[in-house]
């Protein structure tokens, strides 16, 4: 049975005894000289040693880190990829996500205002690209440009926030998904 493609990534994986499994994402088999077992990658990593170089203990191993994996995806927020810190070739000092200061002009009036972007991760869709006024060009002073990065930061923060929740929600899905597709093999 396979599962559904909105769930957890799955590979066939037939092991140099010849015995056939279904490896969900997040489980590698290692196969070295000495060592045979399965690997679990998950926030970190552990080994479940065959036990055997015949490959006869592969089944029992392979059932202990599944079981490890579903552990940890209930218990750990999932791993994401969002970028906590500037890019190498971004040349100011804000944090990553958030650029400026922006200058603008208003059309019709020729009003000039600075503005910070903050760039919003949204989990499953396309980010969203929010401005943060700082002020206009008469009333710029170092004090407003701080209190427009703190509430920069603060809603970038949000953002990554509720894209890690999001993140960890679809991986508990998946992972229920998983345990029912390692029962019905």
């Amino acid at each position: 049975m396979r599962p559904a493609p909105s769930t957890m990534k799955y590979r066939e994986l037939v092991i140099f005894s010849g015995e056939s499994f279904l490896v969900p994402q997040g489980v590698q088999r290692i196969d070295t000289g000495a060592t045979h077992g399965w690997q679990v990658r998950y926030q970190g990593s552990k080994l479940f040693s065959d036990h055997s170089r015949d490959g006869s203990g592969a089944r029992a191993a392979f059932d202990q880190a599944t079981r490890e994996l579903m552990r940890r995806i209930a218990a750990l927020p999932a791993p994401v990829a969002l970028q906590r810190a500037p890019s190498a070739h971004k040349t100011s000092e804000l944090p990553p996500g958030i650029s400026g200061p922006i200058i603008r002009t208003r059309s019709g009036t020729g009003t000039r205002s600075a503005v910070l972007s903050v760039l919003l991760p949204r989990y499953g869709a396309p980010s969203r690209r929010t401005s943060v006024h700082i002020a206009s060009e008469s009333s710029y002073s170092p004090e407003r440009f701080e209190a427009a990065l703190a509430r920069a930061q603060a809603l970038r923060a949000e953002a990554e926030h509720a894209y890690v929740q999001a993140a960890t929600q679809a991986r508990r899905r998946a992972g229920l998904a998983m345990r029912q597709v390692l029962r019905d093999r």
